[in-house]
């Protein structure tokens, strides 16, 4: 049997994880999430998580495996499976990623 739910949720009113990000909508294998007006700073620690994402404005930039790419307003990025990164916002940054499996299930969102 397949899953028929619909689900809407509002950016507003969303779930926040640990680190800012508003938790959108999420399925049983993929979610979605919004980083809004991140602040400037010194780069993220790094992590291996798998997902894609849009710049929707701000810069930053993002290192994967020794390689540096700037992300400005329109880019799309992948981070693939396994692979270190960490970014570091160079302005006020909002982007929406997108994860699979959710990256809040069973605390792989957590620091």
């Amino acid at each position: 049997m397949s899953d028929t739910t619909i689900k809407k949720v509002q950016a507003e009113t969303a779930p926040r994880g640990e680190g800012g990000q508003r938790y959108l909508v999420s399925g049983k294998r993929l979610s979605m999430r919004l980083w809004r007006d991140e602040a400037p700073g010194a780069a993220k620690p790094a992590t291996r998580r798998d997902y894609v994402g849009f710049v929707i404005g701000g810069r930053a930039e993002l290192e994967i495996e020794g390689q540096t790419i700037r992300l400005e307003p329109g880019d799309c990025w992948l981070v693939p499976s396994a692979a270190e990164h960490s970014y570091r916002i160079l302005e006020p940054f909002t982007a929406v990623e997108a994860t699979a499996p959710p990256a809040q299930v069973h605390g792989r969102d957590q620091s």
